[in-house]
């Protein structure tokens, strides 16, 4: 199965939703951390996401392994849940954050050409009724030190974990010529399970600008390796601080190769954020 979906009106539902997918921005207008041993504080981020999806994903469809290929941004056309959630805790220069995204999106397409069998074309009298069911979380937690801390800049560097587990689910019937698919192969449905766990280390903050520093350019970029070939993901972009906190807009990509051994073979989130940090 092959995922390449441009902002479709299942995924553009997304970025209605509240949520967070990345830990909150080190705005540099925030204010001072205290020494180690003294109060603890916290900031929560609320985002809106608009990712394009993509990604290749091989389900057998027979006994001889065919594979079933299909476009997500053809077939996903609704959005049936998602959950997104930050928390950022730091004391002095030491500090943690978590964030979790939940997705599960799905869609059908009846009558359509919009797959392949095999890897090779399809005759002229093939079409196919496909539906795709598609749940993911994507979850990091890591440790934080900070290496920067004055009213320009803040840089804290990271290592921690990210989870990622993709679970999607193609059912189809085909109709016409088969091609190289036996008549066993001609409609069925097929669950892949997919979980990985990686190791990573990467750096976040944000350079503060203008004559009061409420400007800022917040920062993010992590990169690892473990049960996949290889994760990384980076952001940046714009914050305002107000007393409460910063609004802020963001671009992100996160991307996943994985090995050769995998049903999955990658998948990658591109696209904007707008949201806004809370800090107690």
């Amino acid at each position: 199965m092959k995922f390449s979906s441009s902002r479709n009106g299942a995924i553009a539902a997304l970025c209605l939703a509240t949520g967070a997918l990345l830990p909150a921005p080190a705005t540099a207008q925030s204010t001072p951390y205290p020494s180690a041993g003294e109060k603890w504080q916290f900031a929560a981020t609320i985002y809106g996401y608009l990712p394009s999806i993509g990604g290749k994903l091989s389900v057998p469809v027979d006994s001889a392994s065919t594979g079933l290929s299909v476009s997500a941004d053809q077939i996903i056309d609704s959005l049936k849940m998602t959950f997104m959630g930050t928390l950022d805790a730091h004391n002095g220069r030491w500090g943690a954050f978590t964030d979790v995204l939940y997705l599960d999106v799905g869609g059908n397409k009846s009558q359509t050409r919009d797959f392949s069998v095999g890897g090779s074309g399809l005759p002229a009298s093939t079409t196919a009724d496909v539906n795709l069911d598609l749940k993911g979380t994507v979850w990091t937690i890591a440790g934080e030190y900070r290496v920067i801390s004055d009213p320009a800049m803040k840089m804290d560097i990271l290592a921690g974990a990210r989870y990622f587990g993709l679970k999607p689910t193609l059912g189809w019937s085909i109709y016409g010529d088969l091609g190289p698919i036996g008549s066993a192969g001609r409609s069925g449905s097929k669950e892949i399970d997919e979980t990985v766990w990686d190791g990573i280390v990467g750096v976040k903050g944000a350079y503060a600008f203008g004559a009061d520093r409420r400007w800022s350019v917040p920062f993010y970029f992590d990169i690892g390796t473990g049960q996949s070939d290889l994760t990384w993901q980076a952001a940046a972009g714009v914050a305002y601080s107000y007393h409460w906190g910063d609004l802020v807009a963001m671009w992100r990509y996160v991307d996943y190769n994985f090995k050769s051994d995998k049903n999955l073979q990658d998948m990658n989130f591109n696209g904007p954020m707008f949201g806004a940090t809370f800090r107690w």
